[in-house]
């Protein structure tokens, strides 16, 4: 089910880095359903806008999230891609790869390991953001955290390097690719922050295209108004209204 994530301020506004410029292709790695609007929505909104090729990857198939008793994993999968979809048409994204492991099953092991490392080479992302697996303030969903060290780990040194996964590079034709950044949102010590304020309502809509998840948030206009509130709570201390948080981590390349 959708929930807001924990969302730290700094003590100064100096120790963030306005983030100004747009890459080419970049890739968001999460694990269920609605994370990545949640996460990044905004951020993705404004890039596409600016022509940035965005890929998401969605790590779960979102079979666990409804509180509807009467409500099956079968059932809730289809509905939840569907709506996944959606929102990913509504931020810009015109491609979603999906894995198909079971919602609160995610492992970071050498298997996920290498399907993220496959699609890192398959779409060559300039900036990587997934969820930040070193979060300690708060509580932090076992999948995020899978997510989290696997698309690090993914990005350095295993995609990077021909020697890993070497039939990859052999018999299907990916060659080894380096992330220039990886962008961790739900952190607790951010280091850059994207002004977003045109692109929040974006967000907002993309968000309530995850219908079944929505109730989680309270209503809709209350779900809209913690989002505004979040955002502005982010941008606190500089000139623009809504901001997204992020911690980067730069590659050596």
């Amino acid at each position: 089910m959708t929930q807001l994530p924990y969302l730290p301020i700094p003590d100064s506004p100096g120790s963030l880095e306005l983030i100004t410029e747009t890459p080419e292709r970049a890739m968001v790695i999460f694990a269920h359903p609605d994370d990545a609007e949640i996460g990044t929505g905004a951020t993705v909104s404004k890039w596409t806008k600016a022509g940035c090729e965005v890929v998401y990857v969605q790590s779960t198939s979102g079979s666990s999230g409804s509180n509807d008793r009467s409500m099956t994993s079968e059932a809730i999968v289809p509905i939840r891609a569907a709506e996944q979809q959606a929102a990913a048409e509504a931020v810009g994204v015109k491609t979603v790869e999906v894995l198909d492991h079971p919602d609160g099953w995610l492992d970071p092991d050498r298997v996920f390991l290498e399907e993220l490392v496959r699609f890192i080479r398959k779409h060559r992302p300039e900036v990587v953001f997934a969820h930040d697996p070193e979060r300690y303030a708060g509580f932090n969903h076992r999948d995020h955290r899978a997510v989290g060290i696997t698309a690090k780990d993914a990005i350095y040194p295993y995609a990077r390097d021909h020697l890993h996964f070497p039939h990859q590079v052999d018999k299907e034709g990916l060659g080894p690719w380096k992330v220039k950044h990886l962008f961790m949102w739900g952190t607790d010590q951010p280091n850059v922050i994207v002004d977003v304020s045109e692109t929040l309502e974006t967000k907002v809509e993309a968000l309530f295209k995850h219908e079944s998840q929505v109730g989680g948030l309270a209503t809709n206009v209350d779900a809209a108004s913690r989002l505004r509130t979040r955002a502005t709570e982010a941008a606190e201390g500089f000139e623009f209204k809504y901001a997204e948080r992020f911690r980067r981590i730069t590659a050596r390349q």
